[in-house]
């Protein structure tokens, strides 16, 4: 099959989705958003990809206007029509698209539909749910007519796209409320790239920390579904190193509070290249993840799913109910507290902090479950299982 992926943000785990569909002989043509600024997975072309994968990053004409709504509209809109032209020209068999703003994602499957390609939504978050709790609020006389419109067209997209990959059981509910038909809805949990997140051994791309000193590390993006503000106070309160890898407004703000504040064991730097990500990860002793209670079901941080891979012992604030809570939960991968307990997110680092055997039971946990369920030949017969689906009833008529 000629498949088109597209991954609007360019994470690490849909490019090895593809590399691993093109190593089984499809045509596979890997878009991604070259502009948007948020950590990316491995998408050079490497000396082993094979001669059916091609991948493209796509630039806007300008800077991404990410705290703009207007103008950011209009970019997700350029940006949509050029993969819309990419779709056109690669003439694909399948578009599977994920991570896509909805404007973006309402033009790329326009462009699959005119050149007859089946058209899978792969649905990583409910976006209308997120601009219904934000725009309104930026927005105070239009903001309620945005978040009826967006939630109107995705559903709408839902409904019409020939299968939905949901990344969680918790989507399923909301989607059959929603009129999309079940037979066409599968679930396939995201996973991280269990063979390029190993133990860096002694190589360190970090600064050496305090003699003694506990090093918890953030890596990821900082935005509306997260609260730094509990960073900052388990900071105040416990002789850790806490390290934040992120950039953007909010990352901005809270590296000019620690500051401020005189806050001396709280750094923010900058993003790290996925390439040196392991490097990173390696030398913490705890992995701090957090998504704001609102987010609750719509939104899974994908970055506790990496943080399984590399055996450390998770430290996270998500609502009760979420996938990612309840998968560090039953695998006994880290301790988890609410987003609003700020208490019990600091007691949790007191505890980790001084207990090294229980840090390094949690870590393997983490690791055991990783090796298990993150296998990229059992994920991509999943795929390929779901793409052959889409033309049965077509090969059932010849």
């Amino acid at each position: 099959m000629r498949i088109l992926v597209h991954d609007y943000s360019g994470h690490p785990f849909q490019i090895e989705l593809s590399r691993c569909l093109a190593r089984r002989g499809h045509t596979l043509l890997h878009v991604y958003s070259a502009s948007f600024q948020t950590p990316k997975g491995d998408l050079a072309t490497k000396a082993d990809d094979p001669d059916t994968l091609d991948i493209v990053g796509l630039s806007l004409a300008e800077t991404f206007q990410k705290n703009s709504f207007f103008k950011r509209r209009s970019q997700e809109i350029e940006f949509g029509r050029m993969v819309a032209r990419q779709i056109r020209h690669f003439r694909p068999d399948i578009v599977l698209s994920s991570n896509a703003p909805l404007d973006t994602q309402a033009l790329i499957y326009k462009a699959a539909r005119a050149c007859a390609a089946k058209f899978v939504f792969w649905l990583q978050d409910i976006y209308s749910e997120a601009i219904s709790r934000v725009v309104p609020k930026a927005l105070p006389v239009l903001g309620g007519v945005i978040a009826a419109r967006y939630r109107r067209l995705e559903y709408s997209l839902l409904r019409r796209s020939d299968h939905v990959v949901a990344i969680t059981e918790d989507f399923v509910s909301v989607l059959r409320q929603e009129g999309v038909a079940q037979a066409r809805v599968s679930v396939v949990e995201n996973w991280a790239p269990l063979g390029e997140m190993t133990d860096a051994g002694s190589e360190t791309a970090l600064p050496a920390g305090e003699e003694g000193r506990t090093r918890a590390i953030y890596a990821g993006t900082l935005g509306y579904k997260h609260n730094p503000d509990i960073l900052l106070a388990a900071a105040k309160q416990l002789p850790v190193s806490i390290e934040v890898f992120s950039e953007g407004k909010v990352a901005d703000s809270l590296s000019r509070r620690a500051t401020e504040e005189g806050v001396a064991n709280l750094s923010v730097r900058p993003w790290v290249p996925f390439g040196d990500l392991p490097k990173v990860l390696a030398k913490a002793d705890i992995l701090i993840a957090m998504i704001e209670q609102d987010a609750g079901i719509f939104s899974v941080p994908s970055k506790v799913l990496t943080y399984l891979c590399c055996g450390k012992p998770i430290l996270a604030a998500i609502p009760t109910g979420n996938l990612a809570r309840r998968i560090i939960e039953r695998v006994q991968a880290g301790l988890v507290s609410s987003p609003s307990d700020a208490g019990s997110f600091i007691e949790n680092l007191r505890k980790l902090a001084g207990d090294v055997p229980l840090r390094k039971a949690l870590g393997a946990n983490g690791r055991d479950y990783a090796e298990k369920n993150f296998d990229i030949q059992r994920i991509g017969d999943r795929f390929e299982g779901i793409f052959a689906g889409l033309f049965l009833p077509e090969l059932k008529a010849i």
